[in-house]
């Protein structure tokens, strides 16, 4: 059995892979409206879940993220942490307002880095534990049309490599999950990319990652050779990337 913690537990993202992970054991449910996690949580316990619990948190407090997660590790350690917040943000508003982009920046890269920071000083202590953290295909090479929403996913990456660098021989496994554009309600009006997927298929990725120990994971798959060649393409022919 083990404790499984999904931070940012309204995501669609997030409910997806909780339920897959749910049988036989105990899941914690964080997020900043716990009264929202209803369904969610007759849903883990439907899947198998031998206890369930919601807890507040709110990932922009970052000075408040430290508490949280000893509130929950009181009740008992956390094996598996999953970061599922995050916000697409606006980027228009973003390119006259500065507060628009601190709070993009701040949610998808500074928010993400403080509690992936907290939870592996807590399990290297221990000697082990899973950490589950999103890139995105938008982190690879910054474009034009989303580059403030892009380069926080740009900073996350690289963030967590050099954390994964950081954890080898302490007992830790950080994966980075990089899916590309993903059909769903954080993405509802938009049209879908070349190698779209869904909250579905990167949550079956997700459990394939813990089961295999695997710390690099594209979905779809093919979307790593892309990667690659968005970052030969030339930049004049980089900045005609469509909005």
């Amino acid at each position: 059995m083990s404790r499984i913690v999904l931070f940012g537990a309204t995501s669609e993202i997030g409910g997806e892979i909780i339920t897959r992970l749910a049988s036989g054991n105990e899941i914690v449910l964080a997020a900043r409206r716990p009264d929202a996690l209803t369904d969610l949580e007759v849903a883990c316990r439907d899947a198998g879940a031998s206890a369930v619990e919601t807890v507040f948190f709110d990932a922009a407090d970052t000075a408040a993220q430290a508490s949280v997660i000893d509130d929950i590790e009181s009740r008992g350690a956390v094996d598996t942490a999953i970061a599922a917040f995050g916000v697409l943000g606006d980027q228009e508003l973003a390119e006259r307002d500065g507060g628009e982009v601190a709070r993009i920046l701040h949610t998808d890269f500074t928010a993400q880095a403080v509690l992936l920071t907290e939870l592996s000083a807590r399990m290297k202590a221990r000697g082990r534990g899973n950490l589950i953290a999103f890139s995105s295909v938008a982190g690879v090479r910054v474009r034009r049309p989303n580059y403030v929403y892009g380069s926080a996913k740009a900073g996350l990456d690289g963030f967590c490599q050099g954390m994964q660098d950081a954890l080898r021989g302490t007992g830790v496994t950080l994966s980075v999950i990089r899916p590309g554009f993903v059909i769903g309600t954080m993405t509802e009006g938009m049209d879908p990319a070349p190698l779209s997927t869904t909250p579905g298929v990167v949550a079956e990725a997700v459990v394939d990652a813990l089961a295999s120990g695997k710390t690099a994971v594209w979905v779809p798959r093919p979307l790593g050779l892309l990667a690659l060649v968005m970052r030969l393409v030339p930049r004049p022919l980089w900045r005609l990337a469509p909005r």
